[in-house]
């Protein structure tokens, strides 16, 4: 039988190459749905080629237009809005739900997923940055396996595959540094979203390469890798790493250290969610060792301030990640559309996080009550 998959964020760059792979395995993997907020067209084309049971345009407003795009496709269920997305992934036939959600977006219909006993291929690292505790939570009670798509955990759910009796001492995550590690902070205060979206290595979403430019994401990753693994931030270090070659490595209690390497193609982490704990033969380049020097350096936490603001929010825990989550969404949004520069998204954020309401032990109606406070705050801070 092949596995049944959904995508929750087809359009984006981990879903269309979550696509690849499945094309790729046709013969193991089968789209049961598809998922965008706004890229109708695309959308309609990947319905065209897989034949989904069902696609969901987030974007209510988009409804009409994706159902005309999809007419000749009769068998092909439509649907739209936030709703259709949390039922959608309660399908019986669903074994895996693959969250490439961006964003505060994808934690309801992973909570909905969870509930209904699926396999979770998380690749929206929000999710457990807004609501980790809750997450593991229902993953122990609904007995959901979360694999991780992100391909630093990727990296070190493989590193630590046969080590289930051994005690991590420390988890080494690797970041590349983005597009300004060698730049001054004169030059950081001048430098635009074309500059911020030119990553020297991986080819991702405007949101997530600029949360790279700005290391937040890697601040975002500490996060999701202390409830992947059981850790403590104290017991993760963060390496820069301007190759992309070791994805991140492990290091247990006898010093030892294990890594995953392999050249920068997300379809590696993808596949091996899907495929796990079997490895898949996959098309592509392979890592030759005599080409790429490895670099290590320590980030610059006063140049990159975004993440230094996320280990603050993992000491602060309760709700204060949430209001990370939420102002960096805003402030984001805002550089992209010109509307703050690069450095006032760091000084936006620690201000909302200082005027949010904190809450040590927050409950769903709390992150999102939350995340609506913080997002108004950040909102009226930067049209300051």
């Amino acid at each position: 039988m092949k596995k049944q998959i959904a995508i929750l964020g087809s359009t984006g760059s981990i879903g269309t190459q979550a696509l690849e792979v499945i094309k790729e395995h046709s013969d193991l993997y089968e789209v049961y749905c598809l998922t965008a907020n706004n890229q109708v067209e695309l959308l309609a084309r990947q319905a065209h080629e897989f034949k989904p049971a069902a696609v969901v345009i987030a974007n209510e407003a988009r409804y009409d237009e994706l159902k005309g795009l999809m007419s000749d496709l009769p068998d092909v269920k439509v649907y739209a809005g936030a709703k259709a997305l949390d039922e959608i992934v309660e399908a019986g036939p669903i074994n895996m739900v693959l969250t490439a959600m961006v964003g505060f977006a994808g934690l309801s219909p992973t909570i909905h997923a969870i509930k209904a006993r699926k396999t979770i291929c998380l690749a929206n690292k929000e999710t457990l940055v807004v609501a980790g505790q809750l997450i593991c939570d229902l993953a122990i009670k609904y007995r959901s396996q979360i694999l991780p798509v992100d391909s630093e955990h990727s990296a070190i759910f493989q590193s630590l595959v046969g080590e289930d009796q051994n005690r991590i001492e420390k988890i080494l995550l690797t970041a590349s540094g983005g597009p300004f590690r060698l730049k001054s902070m004169e030059e950081i205060a001048h430098v635009t979203k074309a500059d911020a979206l030119k990553h020297p290595t991986w080819n991702m979403g405007a949101k997530i390469t600029i949360d790279s430019a700005s290391m937040m994401n890697k601040g975002f990753e500490v996060i999701e890798a202390k409830w992947l693994f059981g850790v403590e931030a104290s017991q993760i270090q963060v390496l820069v790493h301007p190759q992309s070659i070791v994805h991140s490595a492990v290091q247990f209690e006898d010093g030892s250290v294990k890594a995953q390497l392999g050249v920068p193609d997300m379809r590696l982490p993808i596949q091996y969610a899907f495929s796990y704990p079997k490895r898949l033969t996959l098309s592509g380049e392979r890592l030759d060792l005599f080409r790429h020097p490895l670099e290590f350096f320590e980030p610059d936490l006063n140049k990159f301030r975004c993440l230094a603001l996320a280990f603050e929010a993992i000491k602060r825990g309760g709700n204060m990640p949430c209001i990370v989550n939420a102002a960096n969404e805003i402030v984001n949004r805002g550089f992209l559309e010109d509307q703050c520069g690069f450095l006032q998204m760091g000084d936006i954020i620690e201000k909302t996080m200082e005027r949010t309401t904190y809450i040590a032990t927050p409950s769903y109606d709390d992150l999102i009550n939350t995340d609506h406070e913080a997002r108004r705050i950040a909102t009226e801070l930067m049209e300051k």
